[in-house]
């Protein structure tokens, strides 16, 4: 069978379900080495298609699977791949083949997989580039900036450029600029003047000039922004690309949305893995590196249960005089942490979105005091009701001595469901005051303090009321 051309396989591309038996027919050609009809079966996949099919089917058969592509079309898959796999099969590969794929690559995704490798291996392929000097600037910048996800490739005219001249620049430029959002306007001296999207380019008449049809309000980034800041800029505005430039107004490139929702999925699974306790992990950390990663966090949730420990120790006469009373602390402990970790994660999402800033903590805090008031109070009637009916036919207390530990355990809930709150909703809010992470106030952190304080609260309450 004849193999498909890059164009055709770019035009006929659909998005197809990767299912099971789909990967298991597939498979079965690979190993028995079907290039012809392998190639001709994956010509029908969308790039992402192919690269979910190659994160499904064994290594081996993907690594020979990339192998068989041509390679436009292995260039073209690159920036769709997982960059542990990615960066698995390109270590595979030698420099000069590792360069001829990435000098395909629109420069944001080139540098997205020259990150992939050590400083060493990078430098080397980028040595090999024909846009070298381009790339290389871009490499300077931090991965997690403006800088590091802007692409140089895009379309600039001058003012005095008619309609009839961008159009024929942009026709011009096809080939190196992949997505064409909108027509940047520049002085000669390439500061960046103004913006005309493609809508009214196409609505003005061939003779009118940049400077008339252009938007000269020009929203724009520079390129030591944060790229979470960038993703929450053109989300607020509502933009599809947005200008990078320098401390002087120079344009240097361009942000696209897709870079963008890239950015936002990667933001929302690093906060995640810190909400979780994991730290950043790299797919190229060895397995005493991520252990050494991983322990600190379960550490500060050892010492946290020790320290609980120790406070039941502290109780032990309390809970001589009511037994009964141990079969209340996972009820009051398990509440409370789920409390205190739900108002920690919209904490950290409102900080992380901008929906609400680091000194608003007296109004979030009287927000989630009243939530957790209006939760408490309805938790602790569902508690008691469950303990004035149960109690008496499982222990054989009568219905008065179950009122009132019912009425002992509501109240040592609501306090610790309050303290929970109170924590979970500030703490990320005061270490965002300080300039630190505030996902890495949640999961062993807000759980350890508040299994420790409401376990105190639990027991003098008890103390208090009931024994």
């Amino acid at each position: 069978m004849e193999t498909p051309t890059f164009d055709e396989w770019d035009r006929a591309s659909v998005s197809v379900e990767i299912d099971e038996e789909f990967v298991d027919n597939l498979s079965a050609l690979i190993d028995r080495r079907e290039q012809g009809m392998v190639l001709n079966i994956v010509s029908t996949l969308h790039p992402a298609d192919l690269a979910t099919l190659l994160e499904h089917i064994n290594e081996a058969e993907g690594m020979q699977l990339f192998g068989w592509l041509p390679p436009a079309w292995a260039a073209n898959l690159l920036p769709e791949l997982d960059e542990s796999l990615r960066y698995r099969i390109l270590d595979s590969l030698p420099g000069d083949q590792v360069a001829a794929l990435v000098g395909q690559l629109d420069s944001d995704d080139a540098i997205d997989v020259l990150s992939d490798f050590e400083d060493d291996r990078a430098q080397a392929i980028l040595g090999q580039l024909e846009d070298a000097q381009d790339l290389g600037q871009l490499f300077a910048y931090d991965d997690d900036t403006a800088g590091g996800i802007m692409a140089v490739e895009y379309v600039a005219v001058r003012p005095s450029a008619t309609v009839s001249d961008i159009t024929e620049e942009v026709r011009r430029n096809a080939e190196t600029v992949e997505e064409v959002y909108a027509v940047f306007v520049t002085d000669d001296d390439n500061l960046l003047k103004g913006i005309i999207s493609l809508k009214k380019l196409l609505l003005s008449a061939s003779d009118h000039r940049a400077a008339d049809i252009m938007e000269s309000d020009v929203i724009s980034v520079t390129a030591d922004l944060d790229q979470e800041d960038v993703a929450l800029k053109m989300q607020r505005y509502d933009l599809v690309s947005m200008p990078v430039v320098d401390e002087q107004g120079k344009l240097l490139g361009r942000i696209t949305i897709d870079d963008v929702v890239d950015v936002i999925r990667e933001e929302a699974e690093e906060d995640l893995q810190r909400m979780s306790g994991l730290g950043e992990e790299s797919h190229r950390d060895t397995i005493l590196e991520v252990s050494r990663g991983r322990l600190p966090w379960l550490i500060l949730g050892l010492f946290g249960s020790i320290i609980s420990s120790f406070v039941i120790m502290t109780f032990e006469g309390a809970l001589e005089q009511a037994v009964i009373l141990a079969s209340f602390i996972p009820i009051v402990m398990s509440t409370a942490g789920n409390v205190g970790i739900q108002s920690s994660a919209i904490a950290v999402q409102g900080l992380a979105s901008g929906s609400f800033w680091a000194n608003q903590i007296g109004t979030r805090l009287g927000r989630e005091l009243a939530i957790g008031l209006l939760n408490g109070i309805s938790l602790a009637l569902i508690l008691s009701l469950f303990v004035i009916g149960a109690t008496p036919i499982l222990s054989g207390m009568s219905t008065q001595e179950a009122l009132h530990l019912a009425g002992t355990a509501s109240v040592a809930l609501v306090i610790a469901i309050l303290l929970a709150a109170s924590i979970g909703s500030t703490i990320p809010i005061l270490l965002d005051n300080i300039g630190l992470d505030p996902a890495l106030a949640t999961g062993p952190f807000i759980t350890a303090s508040n299994d420790i304080l409401g376990l105190l609260i639990f027991f003098f309450t008890a103390t208090l009321l009931y024994i």
